[in-house]
């Protein structure tokens, strides 16, 4: 069979990987670092690497089809763990739940929109007009030229409707603030989890470290795969690749790597410069359970998520889009995090806070900015045998993990020259 060689250890190289190693491809992946994941991992940290963290909570929703896909071939679906219940909390602690009630789709969170207490009446109108608005306007043309914040104006939805619920929604599935958001990406992830399906919206979250969905034990049910860890790529064209000082040579070329490190690969490929949009994970761990929820969205703060990782004595915060937090000390950050926590749950102020961590990828996505979806390059280069994949490729989605593994089936399929034999369809 013909060889491959994919460049990167992300979920965008790993997909592309099990995809050609299923069809019977021979796959070298040479990642630089000595684990895989990108920046969905897991890695020892504090003083003693006593503790394995995750560099920031990722989570999916049902529909993600590929990612899933991807967990499947690899045989760790099991390790995810759904959950049908969204908790919004308010300062002092009031808490609303969103949930899928017995209507059909897409009125099946009517019922539960109408008891969420953090939403007034009025915001409660607003948002049944702006969804119906956004089921009538999927195919509107202007969608990647307008921010989504404009389009929500331009529906009147109320100040708290934005904040309280299309923001805590949007900028964390898409990292980046309503006013620099292509409406596109918006109009997406609302369509396709929550509208789209009664069943879409459930939230997957896993229940091993990242790390461990991609180890060895899953590469075994593709003996054509090879990993290689702490193999940089130098360089990339059509002839070959250098890697630790070695070429290395196949019959097919992809890269997953950022775009901003493939400039400095093969500037040949005249890869985009986007701008990034950073994530802040904040990692608390306390002498006592702080609280009892498995997780839960924080309403009118900086940060954003709470999630429970071990019985309420490790939680950890997440803080999408966080360009505040880039230049402010850790100590500062992490106050900053106990303090908001507190506000929400009563026992972080009768706790003692053990330990922290915090985790600051400044170059955790791109930003999905109005006009920029024509300028992702699509899989296919100007070479024939180079290809690319990553969440910055024109994937069809925004820079997530089910954009991530998208790019690599689209990029697998280009390889094997075979379309629509990976990608797994969105929802109609």
């Amino acid at each position: 069979m013909p060889s491959v060689i994919v460049m990167g250890g992300g979920l965008a190289g790993l997909a592309t990987a099990a995809a050609l190693g299923s069809a019977g491809f021979d796959v070298d992946l040479f990642e630089a670092r000595g684990f895989l994941g990108g920046r969905a991992t897991s890695y020892p940290a504090g003083p003693d690497n006593a503790e394995i963290i995750d560099n920031c909570q990722h989570v999916l929703l049902r529909c993600c089809g590929n990612l899933l896909d991807l967990y499947r071939r690899l045989d760790v679906d099991g390790d995810i763990t759904f959950h049908k219940e969204f908790y919004f909390l308010e300062p002092g602690g009031r808490t609303s739940v969103l949930r899928a009630g017995s209507l059909p789709k897409p009125l099946h969170f009517a019922q539960s929109f109408l008891r969420m207490s953090c939403l007034s009446l009025g915001d409660k109108i607003s948002l049944a007009r702006g969804l119906r608005a956004l089921e009538r306007e999927r195919g509107r043309a202007d969608l990647d030229r307008i921010s989504m914040l404009s389009w929500l104006r331009e529906k009147k939805q109320t100040a708290q409707a934005i904040d309280r619920f299309w923001r805590q929604v949007l900028v964390s599935a898409v990292n980046e603030e309503l006013d620099k958001m292509a409406a596109a990406h918006g109009f997406q992830v609302f369509w396709l989890g929550f509208l789209a399906s009664k069943e879409s919206y459930e939230m997957g979250i896993p229940n091993v470290p990242l790390a461990k969905l991609y180890g060895s034990d899953a590469w075994k049910r593709f003996p054509g795969v090879r990993i290689h860890l702490r193999s940089a790529v130098e360089r990339l064209d059509e002839f070959g690749v250098l890697v630790n000082g070695e070429i290395r040579q196949a019959d097919f070329y992809v890269s997953s790597v950022p775009f901003e490190r493939l400039a400095a690969l093969a500037p040949q490929l005249n890869p985009p410069r986007f701008e990034h949009s950073p994530i802040t994970g904040i990692h608390l761990w306390f002498d006592r359970p702080v609280t009892h929820l498995p997780h839960a969205v924080l309403l009118d703060r900086t940060v954003q998520w709470m999630f429970n990782k071990d019985g309420g004595r490790y939680v950890q915060l997440v803080v999408s889009a966080s360009r505040s937090l880039l230049e402010m000390p850790r100590n500062e950050v992490i106050e900053l995090g106990v303090r908001e926590l507190g506000e929400f749950c009563p026992e972080v102020r009768g706790a003692k806070l053990v330990k922290a961590h915090v985790v600051k990828e400044v170059r955790a996505t791109f930003s999905a900015a109005p006009g920029l979806e024509l300028l992702r390059p699509e899989s296919r280069t100007r070479f024939s045998n180079v290809f690319l994949a990553g969440d910055w490729t024109r994937s069809g989605w925004p820079a997530t993990m089910e954009g991530a593994v998208r790019s690599g089936y689209l990029a697998a399929e280009a390889v094997a020259g075979t379309p629509g034999k990976f990608l797994v369809p969105d929802i109609a």
